[in-house]
């Protein structure tokens, strides 16, 4: 869950769009659990959503531009978890399928730095 609970600092997606060009942090960093009402991520710079639910360890839902995101941590066969993502925005259907791949690529590859992360330790792939 510490990497999840990150993404109050930063995207962890692709950072030259997400963040303005400033690197997501390649290390944790001693946070306090999430707390709902909080500033939910940090895009270039700038504090972003709020947080609507948490259960450490298990989930971190908030919401950002119109979108509610919810990371739920499941338990997998053997010593492993799966990250969970699902995103949910009211919108017009247009906006909705632009919407929908422009979050496919880039939820894509937050889950996967983060996944890289969590497994490694090192930095995520780029």
């Amino acid at each position: 869950m510490a990497w999840v609970a990150q993404i109050r600092l930063a995207p962890y997606s692709y950072d030259w769009i997400d963040n303005l060009g400033r690197r997501s942090p390649q290390r944790l960093v001693d946070l306090s659990e999430p707390v709902v009402g909080e500033a939910f991520t940090t895009a270039g710079g700038r504090r972003r959503g709020r947080i609507l639910a948490v259960e450490p360890g298990h989930h971190l839902t908030g919401e950002i531009m119109g979108a509610v995101l919810s990371y739920v941590l499941v338990p997998d066969a053997g010593n492993t978890t799966r990250l969970l993502l699902k995103v949910v925005m009211r919108t017009n259907p247009v906006i909705a399928l632009g919407g929908c791949l422009g979050d496919l690529v880039m939820a894509r590859r937050q889950l996967l730095n983060l996944k890289q992360f969590a497994e490694s330790g090192d930095g995520p792939a780029r």
